[in-house]
């Protein structure tokens, strides 16, 4: 075994395999870009080797510098991870020149798969079934559309040499081809420098399941069954899990034999991905009527290998360290079991609303539930970020992958659901929200999946608020007094002082705050009334739409949740986290953010009060700026209210003469009172 290996990747992928290696002994080196100075994975690592600026075509693109560091530093080893250098034949070959030993297949089976065509012509001699299509060198357009018209449509369009959705286009009939190909032809030729094409069938109902292999250097090879990856949107993963629901006993046998006979034919050595795609013809619930057809194979580790660890026990990492260093696979196909059902949710900063548009922005809250790192378990997390940390623009927008297991599929929906729940990131835009959606929806809970689930889906998918006005603002009521009253508590240097209270208590009769609440595009109101009884009464909004009811709320720790609020007949669990005015509410149905008006500081930015100036809520009026007679402007400040301890200042709505002060310095006020009268200017 090899006593120091160097990663040649970043974020989550790096730590996972610094985790393996250092579990079994191994010292392990990071690279990183200047960019990535404090990351996660830099810390994970025994040493670490800086090789370029931000830009990956400056630093982990830069195989030559990642080659120095591993010679540099003494590694024997170098692992890859996903992305990046992982499936480039002419880094493998480097290393190998190097004296370095590749963690991943050896470059004549990287070269083979590399190519759609050339792969597909490979599995076709090794009897793997192929979707029928036109895989040919010829690329004469006139050929082209006549092998379209041949193979019937709808067809696709598929870049040779490329994948992740770039250079594909589905063309459904003969007119749309010329134009669907010219422009597949320069997405190609400007994503992977080859336009060369291939046209397949386009499969209906199509399930894109794939099957992991591992072979050693002794012959040996098997596969670990598989995974489905039919969620998916532009084409790119979004949930995967194992093993792939409905699959037929026998069907999964034929997958798996066909997957090693693909490893078999182009000499694979080490971790690999055979990818199929699965025709339903006869629908969701004739699974006995599915087809497989061969995709393509990833030669390298997959993002989603975490389901295929929870469902076998097994580490894959382990396994390439282990045939990476000549030694033979661990177990023979016959000693490889099932063992239960896992899910994999890519956690990614993007806005699904916006068509997945990529994000950035530091991660001011990062909280996640409680979970195992690299291990079977019913929850765990593969990350390379903390809270803190920042999504930048030069690398991929996966901030984490979240993985559950159970006993059952059922099981292990519902842990996912939970934990997705439990995960509350604030500060980035996020996918959060729409993956406990697809989980939720019909197609996904009733495992009638195919790869325009999204697409079909869509209704109950996108725009969804899964939190109520009236539970938001409930919730940031309850949790702006318990701040308050907290931060009293903090500041009075007896630890209990009953004049720091913001519990509204009063010797005598009723009081009430009000508050207003941006959600959307409109502006809520809410009045908090404590009565003699001791109760809190509530109403939100106004007129006939107001709703209104007892509040109440108290601490409600554990599982991810920081108060238990009762209002108007109906209870929630939450945890808030504050940005200044702006609220991130997180409640096991779901997220929302909701803006806290500050009432006295926006008391005149309305015209609408008509020239009337009115206290936002109880206080004492510290002084007037101003004078009967006085002419003022819009914004000028007229009046000083202290309440809560502090002082607000009371503006000008609009320019006008003071017509009458109402109240005197030192008298106290009733929320709503009237403090003083403009005229017009």
């Amino acid at each position: 075994m090899f006593h120091k290996i160097l990663i040649a990747n970043r974020g989550e992928i790096a730590c996972r395999v610094a985790a393996t290696a250092r579990r079994l002994g191994i010292r392990t080196v990071a690279v990183y870009s200047e960019a990535d100075a404090q990351a996660r994975h830099v810390a994970a690592c025994d040493e670490a080797v800086c090789v370029g600026g931000a830009a990956p075509k400056d630093s982990y693109l830069r195989w030559e510098r990642i080659i120095e560091a591993a010679r540099a530093t003494g590694a024997q080893a170098i692992h890859p991870g996903y992305g990046f250098l992982s499936e480039n034949e002419g880094f493998a070959q480097a290393c190998a020149d190097a004296g370095l030993v590749f963690i991943g297949p050896p470059p004549s089976a990287i070269a083979a798969m590399g190519l759609k065509a050339e792969s597909k012509r490979l599995m076709e001699t090794a009897g793997v079934p192929l979707v029928p299509g036109y895989h040919g060198a010829d690329q004469d357009p006139r050929l082209l559309k006549a092998e379209a018209d041949r193979i019937g449509y709808p067809v696709l369009i598929k870049a040779s040499a490329g994948g992740g959705g770039k250079g594909m286009r589905l063309v459904e009939a003969p007119e749309a081809f010329d134009d669907a190909l010219a422009s597949c032809q320069r997405e190609a030729l400007n994503s992977f420098g080859d336009a060369a094409v291939l046209i397949e069938k386009y499969v209906q109902r199509p399930r894109h399941i794939e099957i992991q292999v591992f072979a050693d250097a002794h012959g040996n090879a098997v596969y670990l069954f598989e995974r489905d990856c039919s969620v998916q949107r532009r084409h790119q993963k979004v949930l995967e899990e194992a093993p792939a629901p409905g699959m037929p006993p026998e069907l999964r046998e034929r997958m798996g034999l066909a997957a090693v006979a693909a490893a078999r034919a182009v000499g694979y050595v080490g971790a690999g991905t055979v990818e199929f795609i699965v025709e339903q013809p006869q629908g969701y619930d004739h699974p006995e009527a599915m087809r497989f057809y061969f995709m393509e194979m990833n030669t390298r580790l997959q993002v989603e290998h975490p389901v295929t660890e929870a469902i076998t026990g097994l580490d894959l990492v382990e396994w390439q360290l282990r045939v990476a260093a000549g030694e033979p696979l661990p177990l023979a196909q016959r000693d490889l079991r099932l063992q239960g059902h896992a899910i994999e949710a890519r956690i990614c900063a993007e806005n699904p609303d916006n068509q997945f548009l990529p994000a950035t922005g530091r991660l001011s809250v990062y909280r996640k539930p409680a979970c195992s790192a690299f291990a079977v378990s019913d929850v765990r997390i593969d990350d390379g970020v903390g809270e803190g940390d920042t999504i930048s623009p030069h690398y991929d927008s996966m901030i984490a992958k979240l993985i559950v297991r159970g006993d059952t599929r059922e099981q292990a929906l519902a842990r996912l659901d939970q934990a997705l729940a439990q995960l509350h990131i604030v500060g980035v835009a996020n996918n959060v929200a729409f993956l406990r959606h697809v989980v939720r929806s019909p197609s996904f809970a009733q495992a009638r999946l195919d790869t325009a689930l999204i697409a079909r889906e869509s209704a109950v998918l996108f725009g969804q608020q899964p939190v109520s006005l009236t539970a938001a603002v409930a919730i940031a009521v309850a949790h702006t007094l318990t701040t308050e009253a907290q931060a009293a508590q903090e500041a009075s240097a007896e630890g209990h002082d009953p004049w720091r209270a913001r519990d509204g208590f009063a010797s005598h009769g009723e009081r009430s705050r009000r508050f207003a609440f941006q959600w959307g595009e409109d502006t809520v109101p809410a009045r908090l009334t404590w009565r003699r009884d001791g109760s809190r009464w509530l109403v939100v909004g106004e007129g006939e739409a107001a709703t209104a009811g007892a509040l109440a709320w108290r601490d409600a720790p554990g599982g991810g949740w920081a108060l238990g609020v009762s209002f108007a007949g109906e209870d929630w669990r939450a945890t808030v986290y504050a940005q200044g005015e702006r609220l991130h509410l997180f409640t096991p149905q779901g997220s929302a953010a909701i803006v806290e008006v500050d009432l006295l500081a926006h008391a005149g930015d309305a015209a609408a009060e008509g020239g009337r100036l009115t206290a936002p809520m109880p206080g004492k009026v510290v002084a007037f700026l101003v004078q009967a007679g006085d002419a003022v402007k819009k914004g000028q400040p007229l009046a000083v209210l202290e309440a809560m301890k502090m002082e607000h200042t009371i503006a000008a709505p609009a320019d006008g003469t003071v017509a009458e002060l109402l109240y005197a310095p030192g008298d106290q006020v009733a929320d709503g009172a009237e403090l003083l009268r403009l005229g017009g200017a």
